[in-house]
């Protein structure tokens, strides 16, 4: 044993770091299990299937940069 705790499936965990935080635990629905990642503070919550998971893992990490630079969507535009 690697002397950490082994946590059921449903209880879920938390990733928090100086800048945000998440909540992330696997739920049962009735199309299957997702992981539910939750950002409480910002109020906002997904859940993603086995495929959606995958699809992320293929991306470089300059697709996450793009991503972050307007983070709560496109800014808006100046007439």
């Amino acid at each position: 044993m690697n002397g950490q705790k082994d946590l059921r499936p449903d209880e879920g965990f938390s990733i928090v770091n100086e800048f945000g935080g998440v909540f992330v635990r696997k739920v049962h629905t009735r199309n299957g299990e997702r992981l539910q990642i939750t950002a409480a503070r910002l109020g906002y919550e997904t859940r993603l299937d086995a495929l959606q998971l995958e699809a992320i893992s293929w991306q470089k990490p300059e697709f996450f940069s793009q991503l972050m630079e307007t983070p709560f969507g496109p800014e808006a535009e100046q007439s």
